[in-house]
């Protein structure tokens, strides 16, 4: 008889929590491997979760509507089928069920937790979160009686005791719906909502000024403990983001942020808050590529392969940030990891909302190769069909704002890499060119592309550079590609 953990799994480097939506099966139904489970929602993306393997569902540990994080079991299986046939009986104890899962973390890491840390060799925001994990209900016993403090760790997780922290609210007031009354992100996110925090600020407060005295006894005793207090710091500054409010006039309309745009709202205050930001622009001539075009556009539709713009700029780019490491890097702490691969995200709108399938190894495909990678990305994207592995591992990202006519736009670099390219609108404008020995003016076709790039390790130097051999490349596009 074999039992299988359902991990919550790793939808996006910065994803460090997902939102079940809905349970396609229920505790007693048989599954086929790969068929689809659940549905879980995050700030980037929706899609169906797959079973790991077949079998009868024995356990469902995470209902819908609750958010947990990564590398959470959501759900067991069975692989004997008459084990788990019949569903528990109302009230009947699961905790056989949890002191098995909690030995198999004694003895050895959850598989499903090893992407969190390891996916992004080491670059993961959300990585601070990962080392207290023992502490949050799911590693060994302390072998001493548990105090209080521990008690409320293991009822919530990471997330949830971050916010409690930066609100002043005592998690112990607060009654978790979350499995075996864990304190859930929508738990305390109601709790402060309804004037919670007010009505038990100073039993929050006190509880706060212990930890903090705590905090301080330790700082005195030993030095290390001022480096403890300086990474909390830096943990807290690189993963938590607080919008500041402003006051609400007549005619106003208040609204609240749906789930979606508020993470999304903290990703991008974080990425700016982490990268310093410089753009750079070049003007490209899509004469020749419009040349390429035109002689293979019968036979790319024989094929059944729509090759369009950023077809060829994705291709282009692999090709390029090969001889440009330090745009297809990211800073690591004070360390810089140079991208083995080349993995480019390519932004697709979804209205409302926009995420950033990848093109995995990029530089191994031709242009219609590119081309169908993009196509099938696009359309299982809006029809939220993505895998989680397809939307992580970006080395470089290009978002074409141009395309709803926009001349150029000053993109966001996503955290965990160095660079993002903004392509504008490809237009027909009067330029001057030479013909013959003598300048005249002549219609092309061209597009105005920006490089946002992180400039702690991208110099104004090498973004002009990268663009100039971007623009050669494009350029002198071959036929052959």
């Amino acid at each position: 008889m074999a039992r299988i953990e359902v991990p919550m799994p790793q939808m996006g480097e910065s994803i460090a929590e997902g939102t079940v939506s809905k349970w396609l099966k229920q505790v007693g139904d048989e599954v086929g491997r790969d068929e689809p489970l659940l549905e879980i929602s995050t700030d980037k993306v929706d899609a169906e979760i797959p079973s790991p393997a077949a079998g009868t569902i024995a356990e469902i540990v995470v209902q819908a509507g609750q958010t947990v994080e990564v590398g959470t079991v959501v759900a067991i299986l069975e692989t004997d089928k008459g084990a788990a046939a019949a569903k528990p009986a109302a009230g009947t104890s699961k905790e056989p069920a949890k002191k098995e899962t909690k030995a198999q973390h004694q003895e050895e890491p959850s598989a499903a937790h090893q992407p969190a840390s390891t996916a992004t060799g080491g670059a993961e925001v959300a990585a601070p979160g990962a080392a207290v994990a023992g502490a949050d209900g799911d590693g060994g016993d302390s072998g001493g009686e548990e105090s209080a403090e521990d008690r409320v760790r293991r009822k919530s997780t990471p997330l949830v005791r971050r916010i409690a922290e930066e609100h002043g609210v005592d998690i112990a007031a607060i009654d978790g719906t979350g499995h075996a009354g864990r304190v859930t992100k929508q738990d305390i996110m109601s709790y402060l909502e309804s004037g919670g925090a007010g009505e038990r600020g100073s039993g929050a407060t006190a509880a706060v000024a212990q930890r903090a005295s705590k905090s301080a006894t330790q700082a005195a005793s030993q030095t290390a403990g001022a480096s403890t207090t300086a990474d909390s710091f830096w943990q807290t500054f690189h993963s938590q983001v607080r919008h500041p409010e402003f006051p609400v006039r007549d005619a106003d309309n208040v609204e609240p942020m749906d789930r979606i745009r508020r993470l999304t709202a903290d990703h991008m205050v974080r990425a700016k808050r982490i990268a310093p930001h410089v753009h750079s622009f070049i003007e490209i001539d899509f004469t020749q590529i419009d040349r390429v075009r035109g002689s293979s556009r019968n036979k790319w539709e024989q094929a059944g392969v729509k090759v369009s713009y950023t077809g060829f700029v994705a291709w282009a780019i692999a090709r390029v940030l090969p001889e440009f490491p330090m745009v297809n890097s990211t800073v690591s702490g004070t360390n810089v990891i140079y991208r083995g691969d080349i993995n480019i995200g390519i932004a697709v709108d979804l209205n409302p909302g926009l995420i950033v399938p990848v093109i995995r190894n990029a530089d191994e495909l031709n242009l219609v190769g590119v081309s169908k990678r993009i196509n099938d990305l696009a359309e299982r994207a809006r029809g939220r069909k993505l895998k989680p592995d397809e939307i992580q591992g970006a080395t470089f990202s290009i978002t074409n704002p141009g395309v709803l006519g926009t001349m150029v736009g000053m993109p966001i670099i996503p955290e965990g890499t160095a660079a993002i390219l903004g392509t504008g609108a490809i237009e027909k404008r009067p330029v001057v060119i030479e013909a013959d020995g003598t300048d005249v003016i002549a219609i092309r076709k061209r597009a105005l592309f920006s490089l946002g790039y992180d400039h702690r390790i991208v110099d104004g130097a090498d973004a002009a550079r990268f663009l100039a051999r971007l623009k050669e490349t494009l350029q002198a596009f071959p036929e052959d590609a």
